[in-house]
């Protein structure tokens, strides 16, 4: 697989999650400026990838105004930073999101055994039996149902935090 491929998949893997990522980093670290958050990013990505400034400076700012970071200016000298901070609300989100990115990783490593193993019986065959297909149905309906119910859970608990 080339690496524009690999590129292209982990920017996949990394930019549905990037606000729920961006909250582990800076709950991890306590405090973080942008650079950082961008330096971690793209340790996490293998250094296949990483957002453009512009792209994470926009979502740092939404993050803020959804009241879910917090930002603290500093100078050093005359070059200004701002660094983020969870806010009580940010670390309830976390909290929820974390639990959530645990039950589909979960779901997400039995999908992956069950289809590797499919795939070894299958041997040769390039297309797969209809009973693979129904499988592979069910269990995006199960991910689907977790998804659906965190989905609730999360909005619940943000309006009551209104």
């Amino acid at each position: 697989m080339g690496e524009n491929v690999e590129r292209r998949i982990i920017k996949g893997l990394f930019t549905v999650p990037l606000k729920d990522i961006i909250l582990v980093i800076v709950g991890l670290k306590g405090e973080a400026h942008g650079y950082e958050i961008l330096k971690e990013l793209e340790k996490l990505a293998i250094g296949l990838w990483k957002p453009s400034h512009s792209n994470l400076y926009t979502i740092l700012n939404k993050m803020v105004e959804e009241g879910l970071l917090e930002p603290r200016e500093e100078y050093r000298g005359r070059v200004r930073r701002v660094k983020y901070s969870l806010t009580e609300r940010g670390l309830d989100y976390l909290k929820t999101s974390n639990e959530l990115a645990l039950r589909v990783l979960y779901t997400s490593i039995n999908y992956h055994e069950a289809l590797k193993k499919k795939l070894e019986r299958m041997g040769e065959r390039k297309v797969m039996d209809r009973e693979t297909v129904i499988e592979y149905l069910e269990l995006l309906k199960k991910i689907r149902d977790i998804l659906d119910e965190e989905i609730r859970t999360i909005e619940a608990e943000l309006s009551a935090g209104n």
